[in-house]
Formats: structure tokens, C-alpha cells, sequence
């Protein structure tokens, strides 16, 4: 796969943060960060990159925080590899970016694939991981049973098993300038979707070529190896217990990801943890009412005692 040239494109869009890249994990990871302080470190979802996270990268920044939002392997500005997207090897990158940037741990939060990525990143490697946000997104082994054993959430998540076809995933959602991608952030928020002008920018950055292909490969692994051994071995060391201070952030209209599924993650998690659900948002809360969301999460990090 070729690595595109992002400098001046759709990835790196201006704004009071500084782009660069990192090296980690064997690949080369774009990075918009902002701010001074403990690091806090934000993982896109999909059909999304970095800039998902342009409201908290300055409210993180405005409130002493260091705010690092990173594309994911095969997406925004950074590396499309041909393999390594299972999410053990996708968590080594998030963990291998925080010790790229010079910190002894972090403040992982993540949405969607990113918050699957998070779960994980605090069970694999727990000492880098200080505290865990998590937004539209159950621990993985509850996004295991509610897709294998809940009807409705199989359902909700349809275009999860879409996407084991080869090459016909890819091809939809380039074709039409990605216009597949402006109907799912549409389709999938709540009452106040995203405006034209920000559907296209993610319309843009997914038509960089092979990123409808890596975007889709994590979600192919997810499925493809429920039944593998190397899936249910990553299912057997998922059980190990989170032992981070949790916050768990979830719309109530998700389509995509029922409250159901999301609501019973916290057996997973020894340490403190706090559910937080937005009335009357979607799948995507930090971007549907960025000011709550953020509110809510720089509340949290600053909490001292999490547990009340």
C-alpha cells in the first residue's frame, strides 16, 4: 500500500494545534496535539480521523491539559500498512504513541473503533494507561456477546458483517466522491446531524487512497476471527479486569451501538467507574454537543476522587 502524501491536504487542517508525526510500532503516526500538561490522548472511530476531536483538543488545552489526537493505523496522515490491524497490534500503536511523546502514561479516550482500541490498550498495557474515557463503544468482550447473541444490536451493527465482503466495502464508500460516508454520520446522529461542510471533509480524507480499505480491515479481524483461535485468545486476555478510573460516555439515540450493549461494561472494570448517558445525541456526542461532552470529560479528569 502506498502512504500518501498529506502535507496541505484534507488530513491537515489548520487550527490552534500543531501537526506532526511519530514513530511507533513499526509505522508513522500523524498527530494533531495542543496544550501543555498531563497527557491526554484522544482515538478517532470510524468513518472518522483525528479531527473528530477538534472541540476537545482545545477545551483539553484550555484546561491544562496536553491534548494529542492521533490518526489510526491506515487512516488520516497516518501509515497504510498491509496487515497488523488486529486490535492487539492497533493498541501497541496508541501505547507506542504515548511512549513516542515522551510520557510515562496517558489519559486514553476513545469513540467508536477508538474506544474499542482504548479498552484494550488498558488491559495490555495498564501502566500507560492513567485513566480510560470511553464514548459509543462496550468493552470488548460485551461488544462480542451483544453482536453474536442480541438480535437488535446484529441489527444495529449491519454494516459490521457488510463489511466481510472483499473489495465491494472499499468500493461503496469512495464511490460518489464517499458519499456513503456523509449518509452514515447523518443516519447516525441524533437530532442535530453534522453540517454539509464538515460531512465533507470526512467525505474527502476517506477517498485518500487505501483508506476505505484499512478503515474496514479492523471490523473484518473482529468478525472474521470470533471463531479463530487468535480471536479467542484475544477474548480469553480480554477478561483480565480494567483497573484505570473509567468514564463511560454514550448517546441515548445511538442506532449504531444500543444502550444495551454499551450498559454493561463496568463488570470489567475494577476501579472506579462512572456511566454517563446524553440524553437525546447519537452516535457521535463529542461532535453533536462538544461543549456537554467536553464539560463532562474535563470534569472527570480533573475529579480527584472518580468514584462519586
Amino acid at each position: 500500500m502506498t502512504v500518501p502524501d498529506t502535507s496541505g491536504s484534507v488530513v491537515r487542517v489548520d487550527g490552534p494545534w500543531m501537526h506532526r508525526d511519530v514513530a511507533a510500532n513499526g509505522a508513522r503516526f500523524h498527530i494533531a496535539e495542543a496544550g501543555d500538561g498531563p497527557l491526554v490522548l484522544l482515538l478517532h472511530g470510524f468513518p472518522q480521523f483525528w479531527w473528530a476531536w477538534r472541540h476537545q483538543l482545545t477545551a483539553l488545552a484550555d484546561a491544562g491539559f496536553r491534548a494529542v489526537a492521533m490518526d489510526l493505523r491506515g487512516v488520516g496522515g497516518s501509515d497504510r500498512t498491509p496487515r497488523g490491524y488486529d486490535p492487539a497490534n492497533l493498541a501497541l500503536d496508541v501505547t507506542g504513541v504515548i511512549r513516542s511523546l515522551g510520557e510515562p502514561d496517558a489519559a486514553v479516550v476513545g469513540h467508536d473503533l477508538g474506544g474499542y482500541l482504548a479498552w484494550t490498550a488498558a488491559v495490555m498495557r495498564p501502566k500507560l494507561v492513567r485513566r480510560l474515557a470511553v464514548a459509543s463503544m462496550p468493552h470488548p468482550r460485551r461488544w462480542r456477546s451483544a453482536m453474536v447473541g442480541d438480535v437488535r444490536q446484529s441489527a444495529a451493527g449491519s454494516h459490521i458483517w457488510g463489511f466481510q465482503r472483499p473489495w465491494v466495502p472499499e468500493r461503496q464508500l469512495v464511490v460518489d466522491q464517499a458519499a456513503m460516508v456523509g449518509r452514515m454520520l447523518r443516519d447516525w446522529s441524533g437530532p442535530q446531524p453534522p453540517s454539509s461542510d464538515v460531512v465533507d471533509v470526512y467525505r474527502r480524507a476517506m477517498t485518500i487512497p487505501s483508506t476505505a480499505h484499512c478503515s474496514i480491515e479492523p471490523y473484518r479481524w473482529m468478525v472474521r476471527s470470533l471463531a479463530r483461535p487468535d480471536g479467542l485468545q484475544f477474548n480469553r486476555r480480554m477478561k483480565r479486569a480494567v483497573r484505570v478510573p473509567t468514564l463511560h460516555l454514550h448517546g441515548s439515540l445511538d442506532p449504531v451501538m444500543r444502550t444495551r450493549s454499551a450498559a454493561g461494561s463496568g463488570e470489567y472494570v475494577e476501579a472506579p467507574y462512572r456511566w454517563r448517558l446524553f440524553d437525546g445525541l447519537g452516535h457521535f456526542p463529542h461532535e453533536e454537543d462538544p461543549v456537554a461532552f467536553s464539560s463532562e470529560l474535563i470534569n472527570w479528569l480533573k475529579d480527584p476522587e472518580p468514584d462519586r
